[in-house]
């Protein structure tokens, strides 16, 4: 019965992502950013481990796996002066599950206003930024199946027009009895197109110039595109192939399958020295052509007060080819 549940369940997450794939650029590219240094450490092959904080993002049915709460805060210096920060809390509320509250945060900055008369600025500045925030539940079906999910509003704005968006993540979690092998998949950023709008879109627009003594001062609004999510359909694999009281090493492996892009693996790893210093190392993007994302590499210190209380510091590093590379910082406190 729990094999054929499991089955079921993705089906249904593949019919619906390939009845949704489509071919083209997509909106708010931002949620497609991983979350949290330990599993970008990982090389993003973290989605059937998700067994901290983080899984609000790479698989929500994660959340209730743990029974402890956790909060965390990760801050990410990005390309060109960009900034991205990332906040989450779970909470376990014993057989009822799991809750948790996360907010996704980009910041491009402040750009000075140009025209073609002034092309050196004219003085003004704009700002663009982009925002996620989701709620999350999950619940354990069975000692060794998890279901979750996410909804969320996404909103992208610049300057003085914006857009929305309602999306939704599912995610399932089986932990298997050969060899402990734990089985995940994934659907995220199931939700609804995205469109600007706003009063940077409002012009004044002559209906004839070739008549003259009309109104050529019309207010009109600019029609702009619609543009879907990014879609992405993850399974992924992982298992501690050594778990010991002192050592514990994690191998994890995700296929992505995203609805604008190619096919591709993340796979990476996680040795554990008296669950107290971690290491880790992956690569992203294997198989995926022109891609300049790659090695990840990683750092995790974890202390405990007594059971279920304490904190965690991660710091991971990210090959980005021709932009270099990106670092990332998190801080994680268990209560």
């Amino acid at each position: 019965m729990k094999f054929k549940l499991i089955v079921l369940l993705n089906l249904i997450i593949y019919g619906i992502t390939f009845s949704q794939t489509k071919v083209g650029s997509t909106a708010a590219p931002f949620l497609n950013i991983g979350i949290g240094p330990r599993a970008i450490g990982m090389g993003g092959g973290f989605a059937a481990t998700a067994n901290d904080v983080t899984a609000l993002y790479w698989n929500p049915a994660g959340i209730s796996r743990t029974e402890y709460n956790e909060a965390i805060f990760s801050h990410t210096r990005w390309f060109a002066d960009i900034t991205f920060n990332w906040a989450g809390a779970k909470i376990n509320l014993g057989d009822y599950g799991a809750v948790g509250l996360s907010l996704t945060y980009l910041d491009y900055g402040k750009m000075e206003v140009t025209t073609l008369r002034e092309q050196d600025g004219t003085g003004e500045f704009f700002s663009a930024k982009d925002m996620s925030l989701a709620l999350s539940y999950a619940y354990n079906l069975t000692d060794r199946f998890s279901i979750g999910g996410s909804v969320k509003y996404i909103n992208q704005s610049i300057w003085n027009s914006s857009a929305d968006a309602v999306a939704f993540d599912l995610g399932t979690l089986f932990y298997s009895e050969i060899f402990n092998m734990r089985i995940a998949a994934t659907i995220s950023n199931f939700g609804t197109d995205m469109k600007l709008s706003g009063k940077d879109l409002l012009v004044l627009y002559d209906v004839d110039p070739n008549i003259y003594g009309n109104n050529d001062q019309i207010l009109a609004n600019l029609r702009t595109d619609a543009y879907p999510l990014p879609l992405l359909f993850r399974v992924g694999v992982a298992m501690d192939v050594v778990n010991t009281p002192m050592h514990k090493i994690t191998l994890g492996v995700d296929a992505l399958h995203p609805n604008d892009n190619s096919e591709s693996l993340n796979i990476g790893g996680e040795y554990v020295f008296n669950n107290f210093i971690s290491l880790r190392a992956g690569y992203k993007n294997l198989f995926l052509k022109n891609s300049q994302e790659g090695l990840t590499l990683g750092i995790g210190v974890k202390y405990d007060f007594s059971e279920g209380y304490g904190f965690s510091f991660d710091y991971a590093y990210q090959e980005f080819g021709i932009l270099k590379n990106t670092q990332h910082l998190a801080i994680s406190v268990r209560f």
